[in-house]
């Protein structure tokens, strides 16, 4: 097997050298680079990751832990941040959240020997969260934040749910239901107060009926959908918490016979490529950058990690909200 001794002896240099090209690129000068390069070409040289590890004390492999797949948010991020960490030289382990309890994923992926975590499993009162901070690991949230602060990129997920009841409200709508997900989530919990506070505040009532919390999966969405149609004084307009549900509760309305938008206005919330799509052209809600949540996450954690500390400042932002106004939604006829 070739040995770093070997691709030294080939390129002219020092194992140390080698080594620095291996864990430290950045300190080591061009010339000795190409060298150290060609001869690793030469030789066929694999490095040995585990020794690598050892002498470095850096795996290159990053934990994910992601929402649900059924929601493709979570794909786009998912697919955004593994691609990005590979870019960078980074394996990505990915977990995915399990409904309302994800201590048994947490203890896994701490169990991994990982350089940085980034996760949008947390909830807002998470004990996960203490055990994270007292690690010295940098860890860096997306999507959802806890309620003591740490590092996140989020949207202004009350700003959200004020601009889609502000939408459909200007549309001529006054009965307007909303369904979201776990209300002991960051975003579920902001986008429902924001809808809530602007309802309130411009008919100066709501009806609770109307206001529908489910774990997000089809089935549990179609479920808040039926018996939101059920009732005597139906919806005239929904805010869906997210494109998934958005697109579930479509699915479950024209199975009903409605029409979208002529019967019923629906409004999503993320912007996801699938709310394009020319079948429906989903009226939602997202940010301006064409960067996602996801890849704004990972990159600020890879810079953490890359650092080498997890002191300092906690980086937190928070993105505006801006509408996407498309053929979902429509004035209301009364």
């Amino acid at each position: 097997m070739v040995s770093s001794k070997d691709v030294a002896k080939r390129a002219g240099v020092s194992q140390s050298t080698v080594s620095r090209v291996l864990n430290e690129p950045k300190n080591v000068s061009r010339s000795n680079l190409e060298k150290v390069t060609a001869a690793m070409k030469e030789l066929n040289y694999r490095p040995n990751s585990i020794a690598r590890s050892l002498v470095s004390k850096k795996t290159k492999t990053i934990a994910l832990i992601s929402g649900p797949l059924h929601n493709p948010f979570f794909v786009e991020t998912t697919t955004s941040i593994v691609n990005y960490a590979n870019e960078k030289g980074y394996k990505t382990i990915v977990f995915f959240e399990n409904y309302g309890d994800n201590m048994s994923v947490y203890e896994t992926v701490l169990s991994q020997q990982v350089d940085g975590i980034i996760l949008s499993s947390i909830f807002m009162d998470d004990p996960i969260f203490k055990d994270l901070t007292s690690m010295n690991l940098p860890f860096m949230m997306f999507n959802r934040k806890h309620q003591d602060g740490g590092s996140f990129v989020e949207i202004d997920n009350v700003k959200a749910g004020a601009l889609a009841a502000d939408h459909l409200l200007n549309l001529g709508h006054r009965r307007i239901g909303f369904i979201g997900g776990p209300l002991y989530t960051s975003t579920f919990f902001g986008r429902c107060s924001g809808f809530t506070e602007e309802i309130n505040k411009r008919l100066h009532e709501i009806d609770d009926s109307l206001i529908r919390e489910t774990d997000t999966s089809e089935e549990a969405v179609r479920e808040a959908t039926l018996l939101m149609m059920g009732r005597k004084n139906k919806p005239t307009a929904v805010f869906a918490a997210t494109d998934a549900i958005a697109i579930f509760v479509i699915d479950a309305l024209m199975e009903l016979g409605y029409s979208i938008p002529e019967d019923i206005s629906i409004c999503g919330m993320d912007n996801v490529r699938m709310a394009r799509h020319h079948s429906f052209e989903l009226t939602t809600i997202g940010q301006h950058t064409e960067n996602n949540l996801g890849r704004l996450g990972i990159e600020h954690l890879i810079n953490r990690i890359e650092e080498g500390s997890n002191s300092g400042e906690p980086v937190q932002i928070t993105l505006d909200p801006v509408l996407y106004q498309r053929k979902t939604t429509k004035k209301f006829a009364d």
